[in-house]
């Protein structure tokens, strides 16, 4: 769907873009798609089921599961208590949460949490753990609903290395952010997320939802069976309820209004926004802020991205800012959302990794 809103040349020329577009993405994509150059949409399109045995398909307005994408509005969410003068970035989390850390080290600050430093032990430890299905082998996954739900996954467990020595993509991090968050508000974490994000952003259809309680025009997610040759829904390989580490449901429209929202000074003050998108940490070519990974281009500047990969679900967002590119994907059905949003930044718009 293209909103042709201008005559002559400008029309034209959103036109030519929309080719460009087209030609970059698989015909046998399924999800959505979104983008945007300098505030005007000049590609819009869904694809594929909502519902695949009941033919329901996918549009614009369809809320998706978007795994860890989330984990940027947690970031928000912990800034926004900073600024406000509950928090600090040198809080420890022995100093706001009242539990038995056993071997985890008290003095892991909000900043280690943050940006990925903090070598609390990682539920779901991404270097040795390929499938996130292997968690409910013996931990089933209804019971998971809220934060504290995940705290028998990873409490009792040591510390991977010493805080502050390196950088690790870690997911109890973001749980305890979450917890956080409950603790100094005395709210559920997704009712705080959508009283200060949610609602100032006019995000009306993002939220936390439970697998079996979902509202109306939530999609589906799916996951193929090689052995049965064919498709079976997620609903046991993760989460029943988003949690700190990711898990909420989002349209691509209202991610716009996020990133909106984010970088042009209603979410957050300049200060605190400079923090979120400069580099905090790294871990080789890994470049990342706060919630937010930044990729380093081929002209040096610097390319903000949220990202999400769960069984059946992977979505990829980022902001180009210097050329006023945005570009939403999403997929229900794990399609390689990255690739295809390096081809429209690439063959398009001339952005190169």
């Amino acid at each position: 769907m293209i909103r042709d809103v201008y005559m002559g040349d400008i029309v034209m020329e959103q036109d030519t873009v929309t080719r460009q577009i087209e030609t970059v993405i698989p015909p046998e994509f399924r999800g959505c798609i979104t983008v945007r150059e300098e505030g005007n949409i000049v590609y819009q399109k869904a694809m594929g089921y909502a519902d695949f045995p009941n033919l329901i398909p996918n549009t614009v307005e369809t809320k998706f599961a978007t795994a860890s994408a989330g984990k940027v509005f947690v970031a928000v969410g912990i800034l926004k208590l900073i600024e406000t003068g509950k928090l600090s970035l040198n809080s420890t989390i022995g100093d706001i949460l009242p539990l038995d850390w056993h071997a985890i080290d008290t003095k892991i600050t909000i900043l280690q949490l943050l940006n990925h430093t903090s070598g609390i032990p990682d539920y779901f430890d991404e270097s040795v753990m390929e499938e996130y299905e292997e968690l409910w082998i013996d931990y089933p996954n209804y019971k998971i609903r809220s934060n504290k739900d995940l705290l028998p996954l990873f409490i009792v467990k040591p510390m991977m290395y010493p805080r502050g020595e390196r950088f690790q993509y870690n997911n109890s991090g973001y749980v305890v952010l979450g917890l956080i968050m409950e603790q100094i508000t005395g709210m559920e974490f997704d009712a705080y997320l959508k009283e200060t994000i949610f609602i100032p952003c006019d995000m009306s259809n993002t939220g936390y939802y439970e697998l079996d309680r979902l509202p109306a025009k939530c999609a589906n997610t799916y996951i193929f069976d090689e052995v049965r040759n064919e498709y079976y829904t997620n609903i046991y390989s993760v989460d029943v309820k988003g949690t700190g580490a990711g898990g909420a449901y989002t349209t691509v429209l209202d991610i716009e209004k996020f990133w909106d929202n984010l970088l042009f000074g209603t979410l957050l003050s300049k200060e605190s926004l400079n923090q979120m998108l400069n580099v905090q940490s790294v871990n080789g070519r890994s470049k990342y802020g706060f919630g937010i990974w930044l990729k380093e281009l081929s002209d040096g500047s610097m390319l903000p991205f949220f990202q999400g990969d769960d069984p059946g679900v992977c979505l990829d967002s980022c902001y180009h800012r210097e050329k006023n590119v945005l570009v939403t994907i999403v997929s229900n059905y794990h399609d390689d959302v990255w690739n295809i949003k390096w081809n429209i930044l690439r063959d398009v718009f001339g952005i190169n990794p």
